[in-house]
């Protein structure tokens, strides 16, 4: 079929000529008009796909979605490694930005951050301006997260900085709360509680300013894990029960778990004696955990917050079966919380009377210490180390592990 046979009689062939060398961009109306002159769909026409293909990729990526929120993390790893290698799903910009997105968040969920990060990266230097400005700000704040879930803080603090503190500041809104909350954890882990502390409040103003659900569970979650940074324990509570009352009206599951066991562990702290009642509510965050899209770093996080509950209760083999399963969960990374898992089973196996299993534990801790980047996470390390060597009557060792701390603050 000629341009002129196109054409004719309703368009004239130079302006059929203009589309095909994409200086001229047909409404929706002239897309319906050569649509039905191809004999095809308008979704074929503009997507190269036909619309059953399009219902089978939305299908896919729903099968995908429900996987990785369901905690079926393999099974959603395949299925959107599949989505992204089918060439046909390359015109389909959004439904490609999902695809890799969620690719992403299941390698993340696994453990696997290198990969998660090189992927999220990719996205990022691949869409560039395709992406609109909250798919950006999901991408950064994914990035950041799993940059500090690998110890680098620095780019876990550069890729937010460059969208909030850049030359032209932007309004406020529910993603660059969010985003501004991932900034302030970076701040902490890495040590830099002033800082942390102007941020936090300028996150509450700014979510009190905005009044949604999504901005004010994210300012108060966040300022809730400072307040118990420099010990203001009961403002810490106050903040993560202000954060899951407003989250258990309609946040997504995952999330949902992770402020509850934020919640309960600050309801530990203040209030040892309900320890029992804390127990349960953290078994209850760990099923959550398990059936959603958490990652390791979550699940880990929640067995150790378990063992210092068993551990309060006198539960000691309770305490060293949850502490193993927290290493299992980050052994193959060098995230900080494996240290925090062979402190506390040396602490436990002190306790025990068991001291040949905690100095096993302890020089387990001593190799993650080495690996620990913030350096408050790893003198608060050295500290139990010292204060587990000094149970064990190593008044030397102790000694040593106390100015390794000191040293790790520049002391």
């Amino acid at each position: 079929m000629s341009q002129a046979q196109l054409a004719h009689p309703e368009l004239s062939d130079s302006y059929v000529s203009l589309i095909e060398s994409g200086k001229r961009t047909p409404t929706t109306a002239v897309l319906e008009l050569l649509a039905g002159k191809l004999d095809c769909s308008l979704s074929y026409l503009v997507n190269g796909v036909t619309g059953e293909q399009l219902h089978e990729f939305e299908l896919e990526l729903g099968y995908a979605r429900l996987a990785l929120e369901n905690g079926a993390v393999a099974e959603a790893r395949m299925r959107f490694t599949n989505l992204v290698a089918d060439k046909n799903l390359t015109g389909l910009t959004r439904l490609r930005f999902e695809a890799e997105f969620g690719l992403a968040r299941a390698m993340e969920a696994g453990g696997d951050l290198d990969a998660a990060i090189a992927t999220l990266n990719g996205l990022r230097a691949a869409a560039g301006g395709a992406m609109t400005p909250e798919q950006h700000i999901t991408v950064t704040i994914a990035l950041s997260r799993c940059y500090r879930e690998r110890g680098d803080l620095s780019a876990a603090v550069q890729v937010c900085e460059q969208i909030l503190l850049g030359p032209v500041r932007p309004a406020w809104s529910d993603e660059l709360v969010e985003l501004g909350s991932t900034l302030l954890g970076a701040y902490m882990l890495r040590g830099d509680l002033l800082r942390a502390q102007h941020w936090s409040a300028e996150l509450l103003a700014a979510a009190d300013l905005l009044g949604t659900p999504r901005a004010t569970v994210a300012a108060c979650w966040n300022g809730s894990a400072l307040a118990e940074a420099i010990g203001r324990t009961k403002d810490a509570l106050a903040l993560a029960q202000r954060a899951l009352a407003v989250h258990s009206e309609n946040g997504d599951p995952r999330n949902l778990a992770r402020v509850r066991l934020s919640c309960t562990y600050q309801r530990f702290l203040l209030l040892p004696e309900e320890a029992e009642i804390c127990r349960e509510a953290l078994h209850r965050s760990r099923r959550e955990l398990a059936e959603s899209s958490a990652g390791v770093a979550d699940r880990a996080r929640c067995e150790l917050d378990l063992a210092h509950v068993e551990l309060a209760l006198g539960n000691l083999g309770q305490a060293i079966a949850h502490a193993r399963r927290a290493h299992e969960l980050v052994s193959s990374t060098t995230n900080g919380l494996g240290a925090d898992a062979q402190l506390l089973l040396a602490g436990a196996y002190a306790m025990a009377d068991e001291p040949m299993e905690a100095r096993t534990a302890l020089e387990a801790a001593r190799r993650w210490l080495e690996q620990v980047t913030p350096a408050r996470r790893a003198a608060q390390g050295w500290r139990t180390v010292a204060e587990v060597l000094r149970k064990l009557q190593d008044g030397p060792g102790s000694v040593a592990a106390y100015q390794r701390a000191l040293v790790s603050v520049g002391l």
